[in-house]
């Protein structure tokens, strides 16, 4: 699926990019499976097919926001337009869509650009991001911001010491030092500002600020983050928190636990390589990432320079869960 306030469909495909609440919150199997089905068309350019997957799935339960935008697209693609601006402007009239970005820059909806509604449509989105910029709590966005800064400034001094230096070091201590230290805190920050905010959402701090809200805390420790991952959970409910950012925590905390991970997001490392961290339902976890936005575990372990035959997988599954142990 795509993340309609950060990247157009088209692009979902080719990097791990999620929604801002997941499709399948509708709670209905007969949705969730024509939802599944229209990605999966899509994926392959079939998408005409795609379009009237998205269209049964709607006929079952009203459409999340981002199934509409991705029916869009799909019909876009499918070189139908009226039923792609039957789903734009549900989106920007009815459900305050915002993100005038990714409208714009979408290649998936440039068809639609010649189009004489595309003005009046771009300008009620435009409108809708204003109104929204408007309720913004600047000042907290303003904190967040100077947050992101103290967490990468190390972290790229880090990559750039063990490029030019090499993994021992005294440029890749110093580096690590301080990321740590910035980490500690960032936590406290960010403790102060959950406590005090809950989790912030986009309409409060915007999107970039909503995704520093999650990188803070997947930076912080284990405590923190078994500390906040029901107000996460929570927050993916409200449409204040992104479900693919929701089963990184997840997993993170699972594996943290000495538990297997549910969605395959974690990839470890040892002497010995790289590895799938271990997984609870190998079977499944194209469906269990789907539910959350995320792509098929095959393409994520490719950029990885991992394969995935889960069978395969499988029969390993015994060796991964000593090495996980290892590490741990």
């Amino acid at each position: 699926m795509s993340k309609i306030s950060l990247a157009p469909i088209g692009v979902m495909f080719t990097a791990l990019l999620v929604m801002s609440s997941s499709s399948f919150a509708q709670g209905s199997p007969e949705y969730n499976k024509w939802i599944l089905k229209g990605f999966e068309l899509y994926s392959t350019g079939q998408y005409k097919p795609a379009a009237e997957a998205y269209s049964k799935a709607f006929s079952v339960a009203p459409a999340v926001p981002e199934d509409r935008y991705n029916a869009a697209c799909a019909w876009s693609m499918a070189t139908i337009p009226d039923s792609a601006f039957f789903h734009l402007q549900h989106l920007a009239n009815k459900d305050n869509f915002t993100d005038i970005a990714t409208l714009e820059k979408d290649k998936d909806l440039a068809s639609l650009h010649t189009d004489k509604r595309w003005a009046a449509l771009a300008q009620r989105v435009a409108e809708n991001k204003k109104n929204a910029e408007n309720r913004f709590n600047k000042e907290l966005a303003a904190q967040l911001e100077t947050l992101y800064q103290r967490d990468q400034a190390p972290r790229k001094e880090l990559m750039q010491a063990l490029t030019k230096n090499g993994k021992g070091s005294a440029e890749v201590a110093a580096a690590s030092a301080k990321m740590k230290t910035n980490d500690s805190l960032n936590t406290v920050e960010i403790k102060a500002i959950i406590d005090k905010y809950g989790w912030p959402g986009p309409d409060a701090v915007g999107h970039d600020g909503n995704n520093i809200v999650f990188l803070i805390v997947q930076h912080a420790s284990l405590f923190v983050q078994h500390k906040y991952l029901p107000t996460m959970r929570k927050a993916v409910k409200e449409g204040n928190a992104q479900t693919s950012d929701l089963a990184l925590l997840e997993d993170r905390v699972a594996l943290g636990h000495h538990r297997k991970q549910t969605y395959g997001t974690q990839i470890s490392s040892d002497p010995q390589g790289d590895f799938l961290a271990p997984l609870a339902d190998p079977d499944h976890i194209d469906q269990l990432r789907a539910k959350m936005g995320l792509g098929p575990i095959a393409e994520y372990l490719e950029s990885f320079g991992l394969k995935w035959n889960v069978q395969d997988y499988k029969k390993q599954l015994p060796g991964y869960i000593k090495r996980q142990s290892a590490i741990e």
